[in-house]
């Protein structure tokens, strides 16, 4: 398992090793794609009731990070 942060991980044996947070089993794209069709984070909190406030922030913070380190990878 490779830790990404306090509340994300990616484990090849759960998830399909994606990037998923911690103990719940929903994966970052989960959480950017229910946030993508125009639900607020208290929806998704709904739908998941396991998840944290902190973990869709995290999430969120995670796909930037990622999409910024991807770009420049791109560019180079």
């Amino acid at each position: 398992m490779k830790y990404i942060s306090g509340r994300i991980a990616i484990d090849e044996n759960n998830c399909n090793g994606k990037p998923q947070i911690l103990g719940k089993r929903k994966t970052d794209q989960t959480i950017l794609e229910f946030i993508s069709t125009g639900n607020d984070v208290n929806k998704v909190l709904l739908q998941y009731q396991l998840l944290e406030y902190e973990d869709i922030i995290i999430s969120l913070k995670f796909a930037g990070e990622f999409l910024d380190k991807r770009h420049t990878f791109l560019n180079v």
